[in-house]
């Protein structure tokens, strides 16, 4: 099991060593404020306190109650405290459970700094995709997020630590979700605000990049979430000698392939572009009986497994601590 007292002793000592890894990150968001994340602090960086797949048309916030949520998720987040994480990034995007006003109570009960987002979720032929937008341009798609992010979500004060997108993996794009790209483009390029894409298979994976490369933006301000779906490990080698942050977060689903796949990155010297989290929880307002995966696998499965493979604690630190502070530091990157 992952000895907390321990990883923190030889992350302090990497540290007074002059480790060249432990950079400073100037800024994120968290939905209690902006914050210069600690350099040993532990991040999951996909997870989800709620999801409400009932569709955008559909979708309402009282569709859930705040107590019965918190109640119900607090047990999980509760045990990751336990393993000292400080950061907790909710990918639930919006007209999909984003819910910032829930967040921020669960995060001043519970200490966790949790990140949320803007952006809109293309995936699944656009189930969740709010009826005015597919009319509007991607300036106007953008100036919605960017609005978001300088005077809060929703009537609130809470702002969002990075922009979440989703596509339907093709190349070319859906019109829409290259229309999607296109404005988190515009909106990084203001902000500065990372840009997480569900995406899958690596084929929707490079007409993004194109996007971003055409718009002026970095692959290192992308991150390519479910990268872990791609069998084909050559795509990871290319996308990490892009720039782009390459995202293995179904932890809680499974875990043989992501330690395959950790031992690649390994061989193949790309451990600094790899983001791992759990992509777990999640309240389902559709459901009487909840069935919430816990989000403790990375440190009571994964650990051990990657100690057995010659992982060193130095690296696993990069992986759960200094890499996802790297990924999510608001920074604007051009190409």
């Amino acid at each position: 099991m992952f000895d907390v007292f321990k990883f923190r002793t030889g992350v302090i000592l990497l540290l007074a060593l002059g480790c060249s890894r432990a950079e400073h990150h100037p800024l994120i968001h968290s939905v209690r404020g902006p914050d210069t994340p600690a350099q040993k602090a532990l991040w999951l960086s996909h997870e989800h306190v709620l999801v409400d797949f009932i569709g955008a048309d559909n979708i309402k916030p009282n569709r859930w109650n705040h107590d019965s949520v918190i109640q119900s998720i607090i047990p999980y987040l509760e045990e990751v405290k336990a393993h000292d994480v400080t950061y907790f990034v909710d990918a639930t995007p919006a007209y999909l459970g984003r819910d910032a006003m829930l967040l921020e109570k669960i995060s001043r009960m519970t200490g966790l700094s949790i990140i949320t987002n803007t952006g809109f979720y293309g995936a699944v032929n656009n189930r969740y995709i709010p009826a005015f937008a597919f009319d509007m341009s991607p300036e106007e798609l953008a100036e919605i997020w960017i609005n978001e992010y300088e005077d809060g979500i929703d009537g609130t004060a809470i702002k969002p630590g990075f922009i979440k997108i989703s596509v339907d993996a093709s190349d070319p794009l859906h019109p829409m979700h290259a229309k999607l790209v296109e404005a988190a483009a515009i909106v990084h390029l203001r902000t500065g605000l990372t840009i997480a894409s569900h995406t899958g298979e690596a084929k929707g994976l490079w007409p993004q990049l194109r996007i971003l490369e055409e718009s002026g933006v970095s692959p290192e301000a992308f991150i390519w979430v479910h990268a872990q779906n791609e069998t084909d490990h050559s795509h990871y080698i290319r996308a990490a000698d892009q720039g782009c942050w390459i995202s293995l977060d179904g932890l809680a689903w499974e875990l043989e392939n992501h330690v395959e796949k950790l031992a690649f990155a390994r061989e193949n010297g790309i451990l600094d572009r790899i983001l791992i989290s759990h992509d777990a929880g999640w309240y389902d307002p559709q459901k009487q009986q909840q069935s919430i995966q816990p989000y403790t696998a990375i440190f009571t499965r994964l650990y051990p497994a990657l100690r057995s493979r010659g992982f060193s604690e130095e690296e696993f630190f990069r992986l759960i601590s200094e890499n996802p502070s790297k990924a999510f530091s608001i920074k604007i990157r051009k190409q």
